[in-house]
């Protein structure tokens, strides 16, 4: 592996992965590779492989490769040609998750970094794509459009740490990312989430609709 890993992104970032889960050394876990090779000698692939044989396989690792740079990226941010948005459509649910693109947003980019005004914010993430996708009754607070809602505490929004749970088909795993400071959601006017807490029946009827030609 040492020999054909090449100079590209992930090699250049190998050492830069974190362990996220590692039954046979939980010391090992939220700390670099390169932290623990520091440590243990060797390099990172050697800790990788270290850490994957003593765990029978079962340790896991998290590592960056685009975007990693935080001035880039609040340039990006804030570019009026740059379009907000991030998603893999559900896809390596337990490798990555991307739904706490608005939460941290709204508290790391807007409230501790002021790249954006919470004004510009809330407008990137509802009307502008609405508009750039045709959505023609979404987006705003206005007559005759959907009451779609978010209500948010400017002053705590965030997004808690991700986390893992196991509420897939045959116990299969993903990764959740909780938002923090969000009151309450509404689709369609009809309140569906409170304070954390899901208000409606998933099994039953519920206030969504499929969006067909750019309305529902």
């Amino acid at each position: 592996m040492r020999a054909n890993l090449g100079d590209g992104l992930l090699a250049r970032n190998f050492p830069s992965a974190c362990v996220t889960h590692c039954p046979s050394d939980p010391t090992a876990e939220e700390r670099t590779l390169a932290e623990l090779a520091g440590d243990r000698g060797g390099d990172a692939i050697d800790v990788a492989f270290d850490l994957g044989l003593a765990s029978g396989l079962a340790a896991r690792f998290r590592l960056a490769v685009l975007n990693t740079d935080e001035a880039a990226v609040a340039e990006l941010i804030a570019h009026r040609a740059s379009v907000l948005g991030l998603s893999d459509a559900g896809a390596h649910a337990s490798q990555l998750c991307d739904a706490g693109l608005p939460t941290d947003l709204l508290g790391r980019w807007v409230r501790e970094k002021g790249v954006l005004s919470l004004e510009e914010a809330v407008r990137r993430l509802t009307s502008e794509p609405a508009d750039l996708l045709g959505l023609r009754d979404r987006g705003r607070l206005a007559v005759d459009h959907a009451a779609d809602v978010t209500v948010f505490d400017p002053d705590t929004v965030a997004c808690a740490p991700l986390r893992r749970v196991r509420d897939f088909p045959a116990g299969a795993d993903r990764l959740v990312a909780d938002a923090i400071g969000v009151r309450a959601v509404l689709v369609g006017g009809t309140l569906i989430r409170e304070n954390g807490r899901d208000v409606v029946n998933a099994s039953g009827a519920l206030p969504g609709r499929v969006l067909r030609g750019g309305s529902a």
